[in-house]
């Protein structure tokens, strides 16, 4: 079997078991905290390598479907950006959070859309097109609009630099998306191959990144693990309910429903880490951390419930028809 042969078995097995790697290497972590404390200033490197992933799975279609359905996207990317914030926000408070974790779960709220979001919609039978296109565009707005967010809201807890943020979304989002479409552009086809496993790259990366964090608040786990993870459940729950029913009140479909569950509740938890890391402290990149283990544990369970349902339904119809 060939070396690509190889990675793809790999990503395969990585994919499956995604959620039992994230957990099992942050609870090392926590139990050994200096295992991958050498990486913890490549935090950013290791998100570039994930949104150059993201970069070299995008399609001209995906880019052209932002302005054939502009008006879904714009909902979408404004309910993103107004209600997850909001929601954070209230928590913060509602909650009494020190600041530095109140800054880390407002970060979470700033964030676009993950990547994974993608996968939990393709899982979940939603459409995926505008899932893609939605992550892109919160992804592409999040240089402006993150930073100006975070300073509105996180502001009132600790000392926020805006410009600062923007640079370093700048470098660690949109340089690696241009680079990777460069590549693509240069190489065609030739890259067809590799862009299978970049998904590996993505799932190492980020659990590694959750690795890191966990290793850094090794101390404080025991403290305010348990009140943060409370309050990163909550805001979760909210975002998937608060996408769904925002989609149905649109007059949506089901599947864009769905869609929009998944891309207002699953959060660029990377972005988050690796923000707080550089521009707060290590306590304030928990709240991103604890999202990345529980988002993928709370959204396959979604993606397969609506599956199972969408499975039953299509079942039906056709015993129906054959009746």
């Amino acid at each position: 079997m060939s070396l690509l042969g190889i990675l793809k078995k790999i990503n395969k097995f990585a994919g499956k078991y995604f959620a039992i790697l994230v957990i099992a290497v942050s609870a090392w972590c926590v139990y050994k905290p200096l295992t991958l404390k050498a990486l913890v200033p490549h935090i950013s490197l290791m998100l570039g390598f994930i949104m150059f992933g993201m970069g070299m799975s995008l399609k001209s279609e995906d880019l052209q479907l932002i302005f054939k359905r502009p008006k879904e996207i714009l909902i979408g990317a404004t309910v993103q950006f107004t209600v997850m914030p909001l929601i954070a926000f209230v928590l913060c408070y509602l909650f009494k959070l020190p600041s530095d974790l109140a800054v880390g779960v407002i970060l979470v709220g700033t964030c676009p859309g993950g990547t994974s979001s993608n996968v939990m919609t393709y899982l979940g039978k939603g459409d995926i097109a505008l899932s893609v296109s939605m992550t892109t565009v919160t992804t592409l707005l999040a240089p402006i609009v993150t930073p100006f967010l975070t300073l509105l809201l996180a502001g009132k807890f600790v000392p926020v630099s805006a410009f600062a943020m923007f640079l370093s979304i700048v470098k660690i989002i949109l340089l690696p998306i241009f680079l990777s479409i460069i590549v693509k552009k240069l190489l065609g086809h030739k890259v067809d191959n590799f862009c299978e496993i970049f998904p590996l790259v993505s799932i190492v990366c980020i659990v590694l990144i959750s690795g890191c964090i966990a290793g850094a608040n090794a101390s404080k786990i025991t403290t305010c693990a348990l009140l943060t993870f409370l309050v990163i459940a909550i805001h979760n729950a909210l975002g998937l309910v608060v996408g769904y029913f925002a989609g149905k009140l649109f007059g949506f479909s089901e599947e864009k429903r769905r869609t929009l569950s998944f891309e207002i509740g699953i959060q660029n938890s990377g972005l988050g880490v690796s923000l707080a890391a550089a521009h707060f402290n290590p306590t304030a990149a928990l709240p991103a951390a604890i999202t990345s283990i529980w988002q993928i544990i709370t959204g396959p369970i979604i993606a397969s419930y609506w599956a199972k349902k969408t499975a039953n339904n299509t079942h039906d119809k056709k015993f129906k028809n054959v009746s």
